[in-house]
């Protein structure tokens, strides 16, 4: 993980990446935002009131929602983009909320990501960068990859966290969205669509939803080496991939792999985290139109540090 992080670490630092964390008052946040703050790796905004803040924020901003002229222009422009779903008096509401404050100062462009979930919900932190900085067009759902290292190696592993039933055309998303995950690693992708059947090796209604979403990522993104539907030993075994699908240039050398459904991903990622002895890094958010990063209430201080470090280097990737 360390030679990834670093990699990571020299294209965010010195380009002002501004990073808004809303719980300021868990030590966890505030020891890494410290941390960043002094290696210059990102210009971290903390949401609250300063004087709850326990430990020395010296030269990192702090904004209280209910103490900066941020408020108002908030609350107009967030009743403006929920465009009939929330009422003024609701949105004055809204924006108390750290959240929702942090959420809206990556839409207004005062922050390029935010991180959050030390404290609360996965629902708490994604609902409002799902109703406010929305998905980027063309994609319709966001979703949740690991970065699975051990040594040397190093593989996506995505959706594990968010969508319980995903349609070809989400799991057809999820692959070409991980992709580019994976290039933001150093990864070069080699995308398997996973299921219990390799190559038309079994007929049924979840293989056909696999065989279809290979079809439109491929179709949609000639550029990305991406197949399926195969098994996860004719992914990753390359003898295997030449015996059961020779004809793809996926099978046997698979990097990234898209679950065809939560219960196999959330399954698949903790045995490779836990059996084989992987470092997991995640979950990690993609398909929004600006980053915004959930952490694990159990989360370390260096996997806020690190989880921030992803979402910097997030922000600076181009379709």
């Amino acid at each position: 993980m360390a030679n990834i992080m670093d990699e990571l670490k020299s294209k965010i630092k010195g380009k002002d990446i501004r990073i808004v964390f809303p719980e300021s008052t868990d030590e966890r946040i505030v020891e890494a935002a410290v941390r960043l703050s002094k290696e210059g790796m990102i210009s971290p905004v903390l949401i609250g009131r300063k004087e709850r803040i326990k430990m020395d924020v010296t030269g990192i901003d702090v904004i209280d929602p209910l103490d900066t002229p941020l408020y108002n222009e908030f609350v107009q422009a967030l009743v403006e983009r929920r465009a009939g779903k929330c009422t003024y008096e609701q949105a004055k509401e809204m924006v108390k909320q750290p959240n929702y404050f942090g959420t809206m100062m990556v839409y207004m462009n005062k922050a390029d990501g935010l991180v959050s979930g030390a404290i609360h919900s996965t629902g708490d932190t994604v609902r409002p960068a799902l109703q406010i900085i929305k998905t980027k067009p063309g994609i319709t759902k966001t979703f949740g990859y690991f970065l699975m290292v051990r040594d040397d190696e190093k593989y996506i592993m995505g959706d594990c966290a968010i969508n319980p039933n995903p349609s070809s055309e989400d799991l057809a998303e999820f692959a070409v969205e991980s992709a580019k995950a994976a290039k933001m690693f150093g990864i070069e992708p080699k995308v398997a669509l996973l299921s219990f059947s390799t190559n038309g090796s079994a007929v049924t209604d979840e293989t056909k939803k696999v065989v279809k979403a290979a079809k439109i990522a491929k179709k949609k993104h000639p550029e990305f080496d991406i197949d399926g539907e195969m098994q996860f030993d004719a992914a990753f075994v390359s003898s295997v991939g030449e015996k059961k699908f020779p004809s793809s240039s996926v099978a046997g050398q698979a990097n990234t792999f898209i679950f065809p459904d939560l219960n196999s991903g959330n399954i698949g990622y903790k045995i490779t985290q836990r059996l084989g002895r992987f470092e997991a890094m995640g979950p990690v958010l993609a398909g929004l139109n600006k980053p915004v990063n959930d952490l694990s209430r159990g989360c370390s201080a260096e996997d806020v540090y690190n989880t921030a470090i992803i979402t910097a280097a997030q922000s600076m990737m181009t379709d």
